[in-house]
């Protein structure tokens, strides 16, 4: 249910939002992260660099147009506490703003401003109903508002549930997460490039399974937008 603006200020004078980085509360203008948390956060500016840290760990694995992340990700820090509000808070604002803050990053270098649409990583459906909300979907609709590209929802889907890869290294989150994802229509993404979103690239196995779906069809070309890269 949408909240009318008049009744937002009013519970707003007893529940002031607060900073999804440092969990300040929100002076006037500012939204989702404070001017401090903006000015602090960890920014990889992997966009500058075609053989940044997160491309070079998709190499040799899947042929990617581009890979960029727009924070560092590390434990504790101000983005691991975006993050796991983002994923677990039910804020998918947090997402939507993240995304066009970096979206507008992206409108000026390629290849991801030569992209045709965007699709997130998906999740299965059991857990899309438990959380609500596909935190990849809310940071694609950021980057997608302010890249003015098309965002396709539902463009993979995941075929089978997969076990929680917090704790598998690399190899077991590969095997977790293979021959999980299909595309939904191939005809609709053929000849196009796609950028693919996820909300942090850790190991790379998921994002690697998922352009690997996409790339099944030889005239679609890929390029990885993250919220995080793990470091």
């Amino acid at each position: 249910m949408l909240i009318k603006p008049h009744l937002r200020d009013f519970v707003s004078l007893f529940f002031p939002p607060a900073c999804a980085g440092c969990g300040a509360v929100l002076g006037k203008g500012e939204q989702v992260i404070c001017v401090a948390c903006a000015y602090h956060l960890p920014y990889t500016h992997f966009h500058k660099d075609p053989a940044n840290r997160g491309a070079r760990q998709l190499w040799g694995r899947v042929p990617l147009e581009g890979v960029t992340a727009y924070l560092y990700f590390y434990e504790p820090s101000r983005v691991q506490n975006i993050v796991h509000q983002l994923k677990y808070r039910n804020r998918p604002d947090i997402g939507v703003a993240m995304g066009r803050k970096y979206g507008e990053v992206l409108c000026d270098t390629a290849p991801y401003s030569k992209a045709d649409c965007i699709i997130p990583v998906p999740l299965h459906p059991r857990k899309l109903r438990r959380r609500g909300y596909n935190q990849s979907t809310s940071f694609g609709r950021g980057l997608s508002i302010a890249m003015q590209k098309p965002l396709i929802e539902k463009g993979l889907r995941q075929c089978r549930p997969t076990k929680s890869q917090t704790k598998k290294g690399r190899y077991q989150r590969f095997e977790n997460s293979r021959k999980v994802f299909e595309v939904t229509d191939p005809d609709l993404l053929s000849g196009r490039h796609i950028l693919l979103v996820d909300d942090v690239l850790t190991t790379g196995a998921t994002v690697e399974a998922c352009a690997a779906a996409l790339l099944a069809d030889p005239t679609v070309r890929v390029s990885v937008v993250t919220l995080a890269h793990a470091l």
